[in-house]
């Protein structure tokens, strides 16, 4: 047997036991990298279903959605007072909002100023404002023809994608219940796909007494050239016989209420840098609405449903159909009061004086809400602890910093911190609203390493948040 082994074989002149020693070492490593491979498939697939378990899906608000005729039962209301306290005008005079929005293209022959809306090259729909007649043009010498339309009086539509109908039915699946994201007093929210692949959110404006008319055309001059990374962008409308809606950047990780209040399980994905950073990225963008606009931009309906929130965390203000705008010259605006219960100032609930101060307020309650879990007004609480605002102060005068946090905090943050956010919170809320902070000062105090102690007028603050003060001080 052994000369067997020691004869020379054919493969290149090889010994038969080197070659036979060379298949049974080369068929050893084969397995072993073969089992190499195995345990390397399976620890990457237990990597990546990890990964996905830790992925937050967003979670559902208690409420119901539907297509039409939902009920508002089931979420807070907005209050209103059917007379004006003062018998200003409701608004800043036309001239301002020029400042904001260009004047209208042309006015025709009747007097009328006229919408002219690009459709293709060499082609325009014009609207007249006020007649629902509009006229189609071929700019090279062809014919047209007239229909008549039910078209708002809004000056400068020339903005922007003017969408079908058609279009915005077929990127919904017919505004099927299924592609329902969110719903507001004013309307449905879907989520649609156009045909170029573009994701887009469809707010469809219940035309109930011709609200929808009216926060169509406020939305459309609030926020239709605004461009900040802290407000939802608005891409275009439809405006089509009774239909009014408009189209906005899709921000597809759901709104901050559905992450505050919704079932995270017990530990929330919110971070409290993360809640800082939605906070500050709120302030901007209402500063760039006060600060940076002639005319300014008054939300009036701030609140955590109307924050959206990127894969990022990264907020944008929407939902501006309560907006007011108010010019250079004037320091106030008198109008009927409307909001969201726990969010309105007092001042503007009591007289109908409306400013950038009222939003201050609210955003002072949102603070409070982003920091504490808890709800403006929650009846489900002890009676005591319904008010947000009134038991948070009460919290601040017992030295209880911590205990207003959300307990779905993962990690509570370093106590300066906290009381510079709660003091921030506090001032914003400050029953006199000449004591409040502006936006900008806002920014500053929530950028700032120091605590936002300067400039308190102690004779103004309740003597609960004095105590709070004078402990945060400590």
């Amino acid at each position: 047997m052994n000369d067997q082994l020691s004869k020379p074989t054919a493969i290149f002149g090889l010994r038969l036991w080197v070659v036979l020693g060379v298949c049974v070492g080369a068929s050893f490593v084969l397995l072993l990298f073969l089992i190499s491979l195995w345990f390397a498939s399976k620890r990457s697939k237990n990597n990546n279903n990890d990964k996905s378990s830790q992925i937050p899906t967003i979670p559902i608000v208690s409420k119901d959605i539907l297509e039409v005729g939902f009920d508002h039962s089931h979420r807070p209301k907005r209050t209103q007072i059917d007379h004006d306290p003062f018998p200003y005008p409701d608004t800043a005079p036309g001239t301002d909002r020029q400042a904001l929005l260009p004047p209208p293209e042309e006015e025709s022959p009747l007097g009328y100023r006229r919408i002219q809306i690009e459709i293709g090259k060499d082609h325009r729909i014009s609207y007249p404002a006020r007649f629902g007649r509009s006229c189609y043009n071929n700019e090279n010498g062809g014919g047209g023809y007239q229909v008549t339309v039910a078209v708002p009086e809004v000056s400068h539509l020339g903005w922007g994608h003017w969408y079908t109908l058609r279009e915005l039915e077929a990127s919904t699946d017919g505004f099927s219940p299924l592609n329902a994201v969110g719903e507001g007093g004013d309307g449905i929210v879907y989520h649609g796909v156009l045909e170029n692949g573009t994701h887009v959110a469809i707010k469809n404006l219940l035309n109930n007494r011709g609200q929808a008319e009216k926060e169509f055309k406020v939305e459309v001059e609030a926020i239709g050239r605004v461009r900040h990374k802290n407000l939802v962008r608005l891409l275009g409308y439809c405006a089509e016989g009774a239909h009014r809606m408009l189209v906005y950047e899709y921000v597809n990780n759901g709104s901050l209420e559905q992450w505050l209040h919704g079932d995270v399980g017990h530990c929330s994905p919110l971070t409290w840098e993360i809640r800082m950073n939605i906070i500050l990225g709120i302030a901007k963008g209402l500063t760039y609405l006060h600060e940076g606009l002639e005319p300014k931009v008054i939300h009036r309906d701030l609140k955590s449903s109307s924050i959206i929130l990127d894969k990022q965390w990264n907020p944008k203000v929407s939902d501006f159909g309560l907006a007011k705008l108010i010019g250079s010259d004037r320091s106030y605006t008198t109008t009927r009061v409307m909001g969201t219960f726990g969010y309105v100032a007092p001042e503007y609930a009591s007289t109908g004086m409306l400013n950038e101060r009222s939003d201050v307020y609210s955003f002072g309650v949102l603070m409070m809400e982003i920091i504490s879990g808890r709800k403006p007004v929650d009846c489900n609480q002890p009676s005591e602890e319904v008010k947000l605002v009134e038991w948070l102060k009460k919290m601040v005068s017992n030295r209880d910093s911590e205990g207003v946090l959300d307990p779905k905090l993962p990690q509570k943050p370093v106590s300066k911190t906290l009381k510079r956010a709660l003091l921030v919170a506090l001032r914003c809320v400050d029953h006199n609203a000449h004591e409040r902070p502006k936006m900008g000062h806002v920014v500053h105090m929530l950028e700032a390493d120091e605590p936002p102690l300067k400039n308190v007028c102690l004779h103004l603050v309740p003597a609960s948040v004095k105590f709070g003060i004078a402990f945060f001080g400590t």
